[in-house]
């Protein structure tokens, strides 16, 4: 008889306390309000729980003293976050790989040449190829206007004598052309390569200057090479 009782004094306060419980939940969620908004951000409604159309819509959770507690970014809002910070991370790593990059070339830098001077001879040993390259380039050139000049010449004298000019005769014509623009459009190339190599050589020269304490190597500057001057023109006699 006894055990019935403390069985059936159990099971009271098993459902008193569930019972509490879910009064208590009950308060909480009357408790707070949440409030929805439409994509441009205005809120559109209040209650007690989301409508399913507006799960994906940004949210603000309220308490009974109308402060705003906790809020939740729309779907859309979510994705340009996210984008963002990824945007952000990726921007990081090539700042990140810059630097290793740089640090490399300073390295190389240093462990390459031993003063100013050092990197001016290199400059003017580079440059000099170039020129080499470039002196063999007008020679071809020549050559190219040359047999340009005299296909044309050609051409005009059939065309002054009133005679067919043959396809042969036009089809050189255009082949030495197209030879002499090449060789020009390749000189033009050589002339940018070797503007080229005085900017490089100079960014490489001040960084190394700053990579030894801002000019700690007093050593003067060779300048680079002149352009060799043009030949002056026959005496008239």
């Amino acid at each position: 008889m006894r055990n019935i009782k403390i069985r059936y004094l159990t099971v009271v306060v098993a459902a008193a306390l569930a019972g509490a419980a879910g009064i208590a939940a009950h308060e909480a969620s009357a408790q707070k309000i949440i409030c929805w908004k439409d994509k441009s951000g205005k809120v559109v409604g209040c209650g007690d729980k989301v409508p399913p159309e507006y799960q994906e819509s940004a949210t603000k959770e309220l308490d009974k003293s109308g402060m705003t507690r906790r809020t939740t970014d729309s779907a859309d809002d979510a994705a340009k976050r996210k984008a963002k910070e990824q945007e952000f991370a990726k921007q990081k790593a090539e700042e990140q790989k810059k630097l290793v990059e740089q640090r490399r070339q300073d390295a190389a830098l240093l462990n390459t040449f031993s003063s100013e001077k050092e990197i001016d001879l290199k400059r003017d040993r580079d440059l000099q190829v170039v020129d080499t390259q470039l002196s063999q380039m007008q020679v071809s050139l020549k050559n190219a206007t040359d047999r340009h000049n005299d296909a044309k010449a050609r051409v005009a004298a059939a065309e002054k004598s009133k005679k067919p000019v043959p396809d042969a005769l036009n089809d050189e014509v255009a082949r030495a052309a197209a030879e002499k623009q090449k060789v020009e459009q390749n000189i033009a190339a050589k002339e940018k390569e070797k503007e080229d190599i005085r900017k490089r050589y100079a960014e490489m020269k001040q960084r190394y200057i700053e990579l030894k304490g801002g000019g700690a190597q007093t050593t003067a500057a060779t300048p680079a090479p002149a352009a060799a001057p043009a030949p002056a023109a026959p005496a008239k006699k």
